[in-house]
């Protein structure tokens, strides 16, 4: 039976299509292509029963045939279409990777990293959020920013960072952020927009890292520069105030050097110095520099009116170096523009003589000094003071003379007194060879040897002799140590004038130059001696005598003879040694017996003494207190 051409031509077009089919199938292993395979199977094997079963004309076989077409071309179109969707399948599973491989690198980077909404509201947050801020990642998400803001940057900051990333550029910079725990770090931070495929801002990434410790040590380091810096000009200050108190001749110079100076070098803006007033108790000022008068009056006033202790009352009264800031309630107590107020008590010898206040533009600036240094300053500034009334005590010709009131137990000499019940007056001050006090005391009422017995006793008595003994009084020979009102007021550069002890206490008179300071007399007297009374206080002349003056008072004293017999000893050489005259050879020159020389020349030599040291003058006395105080 012949086939039909249109049919064989279905049939082989058809069994191609298994076979091209299967070859597809056998290769994507896509079950369409299986599907496609029965198909076209059963639809070649359908024609091949019916070409056995029928004698249709092969017109009648036109449909099938273009069936056949149609189901080879969805078999090749089918091929295509699987072919690119491996290949999109490849390019998810790659994208995909890559993804996985970002989220990967997001969630373990080092760094905080979170998505926002173009409201700012957090959308992702990786894991490390946590410990830059504190907060769990899941706890943020929903949340903005302004959670972790630390109110360090005003408005403007923020303002500045939002313009910036809504107009599509990036901000990158430092911020404080306070974690959650409420503890600042500094952060940098890195915000960046990103853009949808129209160019329209989508949403932003922020990258934070915490690099809390490395601006703690920029800060540090800087800190250190300025320090540094500052220290040098306080160790310049303190140069030039050493070597100006070298040239000062008395206290305003020393006082008026330190502030000088310190007003004139950055970064200070003003100094002045304070003491008490004995009186009240209140604040005073002596000396000042780079402050106006009206400025330092409404500081005096509010350090007067303060409820609490000040800087300048610790100086003054614990003698301590105080520093207080400009709003640690002390505004009042700083001109405008201080950041700090500085005070350095000013001691010599456990004597206050004020304290040095210095005001600072810059608080860091007082900070980077050692208190140590400003110790020494003071101390410093206190011995050029008390340097400066001693060398003024010998020259000043007006003065001040204080007069004390003391208890029985005053000191050695006022004990003696009451232990004894007698009177004792101290006749004249000297120092001894090492350097110890040695006082020479009329005592009446008692015995002398009594006396060296008392003081043998004591062992603020390193020694007591009798000079002379008479019916009415004694004059003994007193070496004491330290613990006396007498060397006290020396060490201050007084001259003391009188003083008398009994059995109920006694008193002291001393005397000191005018412009010196009373109230640290007063002070340095009643440290040693508390129940000290200051009874009386009067400024006066000193009175002065030239050397020809002593020549001619003493020339009235004595006789011709005697001064004759004083002047032939001096002028022959019987006063040296080895002796070049012998008294008979003197004797001889006046044409008068030895034995009536010799009486002559001991007469005057007592009335010489008398005039020395019993009718001493001022500037012997100054002179004795001096030498006492510098062998302290």
């Amino acid at each position: 039976m012949a086939v039909n051409p249109l049919l064989a031509a279905s049939i082989a077009l058809r069994l191609g299509g298994v076979g091209y089919s299967l070859a597809l199938l056998s290769r994507s292993r896509d079950r369409r292509f299986a599907f496609l395979t029965c198909m076209l199977a059963l639809m070649a094997a359908r024609q091949v029963w019916t070409a056995m079963a029928t004698t249709a004309t092969g017109l009648a076989e036109l449909p099938g045939l273009l069936v056949s077409v149609l189901a080879v071309a969805t078999v090749h179109y089918l091929s295509r279409y699987v072919s690119e969707e491996d290949r999109i399948k490849a390019r998810l599973r790659e994208t995909n990777e890559e993804l996985r491989s970002f989220r990967k690198a997001v969630e373990h980077a080092g760094h905080a990293i979170f998505l926002t909404d173009t409201d700012g509201t957090i959308e992702y947050a990786n894991p490390a959020v946590e410990t830059v801020t504190g907060y769990a990642p899941e706890g943020v998400v929903g949340e903005d920013p302004s959670l972790w803001k630390s109110g360090e940057h005003d408005d403007d900051f923020y303002e500045d960072l939002w313009a910036t990333i809504t107009d599509g550029e990036v901000w990158d910079g430092e911020i404080i952020n306070e974690r959650r725990d409420g503890e600042f770090c500094w952060v940098d931070m890195t915000v960046a927009p990103i853009t949808d495929d129209a160019g329209e801002v989508d949403r932003f990434v922020a990258v934070d890292t915490d690099v809390t410790e490395r601006k703690e040590r920029e800060l540090r380091i800087r800190e250190q520069k300025e320090r540094l810096e500052h220290l040098n000009d306080t160790n310049e200050v303190l140069r030039e105030v050493n070597r100006r108190l070298v040239q000062a001749d008395d206290r305003d110079d020393v006082e008026r050097a330190a502030c000088e100076q310190f007003a004139a070098t950055d970064p200070y803006d003003a100094a002045w110095v304070a003491t008490r007033n004995m009186v009240n108790d209140a604040v005073r000022e002596r000396t000042h520099a780079g402050i106006d008068a009206e400025s330092l009056d409404a500081v005096v006033a509010a350090l007067n009116d303060a409820d609490g202790e000040t800087p300048v009352d610790r100086a003054l009264t614990e003698g301590v170096t105080a520093v207080a800031r400009t709003g640690d309630g002390d505004d009042g107590f700083a001109p405008a523009g201080s950041a700090a107020t500085l005070a350095i008590p000013l001691t010599y010898r456990d004597v206050s003589y004020g304290a040095l206040v210095v005001h600072a533009a810059d608080a860091d600036a007082l900070d980077a000094v050692d208190p140590s240094v400003l110790d020494e300053l003071g101390e410093t500034i206190g011995y050029a003071v008390d340097a400066a009334e001693s060398k003024q005590s010998l020259v000043a010709d007006r003065v001040t003379e204080l007069t004390f009131r003391l208890p029985p137990d005053a000191g050695p000499l006022f004990e003696l007194a009451a232990g004894l019940d007698c009177e004792l007056e101290l006749d004249r001050l000297s120092v001894a060879a090492d350097g110890a006090p040695v006082e020479y005391v009329t005592v009446r009422g008692a015995d002398a040897d009594a006396v060296c017995d008392a003081a043998a006793a004591d062992p603020r008595f390193e020694s007591a002799q009798v000079l002379s003994d008479g019916d009415e009084a004694a004059v003994v020979r007193f070496a004491v140590s330290d613990a006396s009102v007498v060397t006290t007021l020396a060490d201050r550069n007084c001259v003391v004038d009188s003083l008398s002890a009994d059995a109920a206490g006694g008193r002291v008179t001393a005397e000191m130059p005018q412009s010196a300071s009373v109230g640290s007399v007063v002070e340095a007297v009643r440290a040693r001696h508390p129940d000290a009374d200051l009874i009386a206080q009067r400024e006066r002349e000193r009175s002065t005598e030239t050397r020809g003056e002593f020549r001619a008072a003493l020339e009235d004293r004595l006789t011709e003879r005697q001064l004759e017999a004083l002047q032939t000893a001096h002028f022959a050489g019987y006063f040296d040694w080895p002796r070049e005259t012998s008294g008979e050879d003197a004797a001889a020159l006046m044409d008068i017996s030895q034995s009536t020389f010799l009486q002559h020349l001991r007469a005057a030599e007592r009335k010489l003494g008398e005039r020395l040291f019993d009718e001493e003058s001022d500037a012997g006395t100054r002179a004795t207190a001096g030498r006492l105080a510098a062998k302290r």
